[in-house]
């Protein structure tokens, strides 16, 4: 059964192709869900007029994407983060954090999910991660993910104010009181003597 699709369907194709398909898969799936149409005449004319426009749409979208893509190929991104055992993150490096970085380092706003990361990043080390800025640009960036500086980690191990002053107030009470109970058993002492 030869069928149009009307949506993008994983595995098949995308909106405005033409395939090729079992007739129980186009009868009992595609068209009650409204993924696909009988090919007829008119349908295939509208599918032509589609792809054309789609191509057009590419190749405009490829001029504007082409210096983004000439910046980002090759660009090394270093993101540091805090670490523990055996190498591995406190936390992830997402897709997000990549596009932040990118953004600061070129000051191109890249959207986090044209960025291709099959899984957040938990260890350190260097990743080859791919940009899909449309079908045919996919740039390659180098993300290195180091350990934070140890003064960075001094600073965020330093306890905040009010945990030092509450410490100091309790080191203050428990001196005093130690050298008041010092004070009271010196004093029972020396009237004991009398």
């Amino acid at each position: 059964m030869k069928v149009v699709l009307l949506q993008n369907v994983a595995g098949l194709g995308e909106a405005g192709e033409v395939k090729e398909v079992a007739d129980g898969y186009g009868r009992n799936f595609l068209l009650p869900k409204g993924l696909a149409e009988f090919a007829s005449p008119s349908l295939l004319k509208r599918a032509e007029e589609q792809r054309h426009a789609e191509e057009r749409r590419q190749l405009t979208a490829n001029a504007g994407m082409t210096d983004i893509a000439q910046t980002l190929e090759g660009l090394a991104v270093t993101i540091r983060a805090k670490i523990g055992a055996q190498d591995r993150l406190y936390g992830a490096i997402t897709s997000g954090d990549i596009a932040e970085e990118v953004q600061r380092l070129t000051g191109q706003d890249i959207d986090k999910r044209k960025i291709e990361l099959d899984e957040p990043i938990h260890q350190l080390g260097e990743y080859e991660v791919t940009v899909r800025l449309t079908k045919e640009l996919v740039p390659k960036l180098k993300v290195i993910v180091a350990e934070e500086p140890a003064k960075s980690r001094a600073k965020a191990k330093a306890k905040p104010k009010k945990e030092e002053k509450a410490e100091e107030v309790a080191g203050a009470v428990a001196q005093a009181m130690t050298e008041a109970t010092a004070e009271a058993t010196a004093e029972e002492k020396s009237e004991e003597k009398d």
